[in-house]
């Protein structure tokens, strides 16, 4: 009885739905997705491009009813705003590649992997996503400070005269943001090449291709949407980063996210704060329309990872 009347509710649910053609029903149902997506993304994209053309205030974030483009101008006529912006593509750049070739090597061994073996190197991947992130880039400092456990154990088998000062420093910020996306890119590349047959691979050496070549030749092209993927999320990620930067860099390492902190939270000075976050969103897609681009031209289309 209670079968009946729960069918009978969802056919009155449905009955709506059916009435309409099949394009108005698809925005239907679609439309609590683009309500979330206009609530949480358009809407406050909006309000924050809207607090980058205000005036500043003396006594307030900013002044509200106003209109100027003087922060967009103080953004691109400052000196220490522009160094700021190359440092962060820079950072972007850097941790992307390093942790893209790392991830794809890694996948690859993951997939060759049997058994038990192939349950661990998935296992100790998924493992640092359940960890805090401010946690797991601050177990860094301890590791790799100058006192740290890396220095003493190196300084103690002889390998080095003198510790090294990785933390803090732009090669820790690189190491701890290389550790932050590694996760995510091995796991995009990993899902399209457990697509691959490795039936490919054997017929290409048996033509004669040694194991380099038959992995750049046949491995490589199949996996290329996995590997777009992988850059696209870990250069939009590394680019933004914060956390890496603010726990494992020194006072130079300074990427656009720590400086919109300052300029909203100790300077109070909104309309800089989201004028800079508004020029690294546009120059963040451009960014990621290129790459997607150009590694579309090597067989990187998304659409392929389906």
């Amino acid at each position: 009885m209670s079968v009946e009347t729960g069918s009978s509710t969802l056919d009155r649910l449905w009955a709506p739905f059916e009435a309409q053609s099949g394009s108005r029903r698809s925005l239907l149902l679609m439309s609590p997705l683009i309500l979330f997506e206009l609530l949480i993304f358009v809407v406050p994209f909006a309000m924050l491009v809207r607090i980058s053309v205000s005036e500043q205030s003396q006594s307030l974030p900013y002044a509200e009813g106003t209109f100027t483009i003087a922060s967009y101008l103080e953004v691109l006529q400052s000196g220490l705003l522009q160094g700021i912006i190359v440092y962060s593509f820079r950072l972007g750049i850097i941790a992307t590649a390093v942790a893209v070739v790392l991830a794809t090597f890694y996948a690859y061994a993951t997939w060759r992997a049997d058994g038990l073996l192939k349950s661990a190197l998935l296992f100790s991947v998924v493992l640092p996503l359940l960890t805090t992130l401010v946690i797991k880039t601050y177990a860094w400092v301890p590791l790799l400070a100058p006192n740290g456990t890396a220095n003493n154990l190196l300084l103690a088998i002889g390998l080095l005269s003198a510790p090294v000062q990785v933390v803090p420093n732009t090669l820790g910020v690189v190491v701890g943001q290389v550790y932050i996306v590694f996760p995510y890119a091995m796991l995009a590349i990993y899902s399209v090449l457990s697509t691959v047959e490795w039936e490919l691979v054997e017929a290409a050496r048996d033509l004669g291709a040694g194991r380099a070549r038959s992995f750049f030749e046949v491995v490589l092209p199949e996996i290329m949407p996995g590997i777009t993927v992988a850059t696209i999320i870990s250069f939009a990620w590394s680019v933004g980063a914060y956390s890496a930067p603010a726990l494992l860099g020194a006072g130079s390492d300074r990427p656009f996210a720590l400086e919109v902190q300052e300029q909203m939270l100790l300077n109070f000075n909104w309309p800089v704060a989201t004028a800079l976050s508004t020029i690294m969103l546009v120059l963040m897609f451009v960014s990621i329309v290129v790459i997607y681009a150009v590694l579309g031209r090597f067989g990187g289309d998304v659409s392929d990872a389906a």
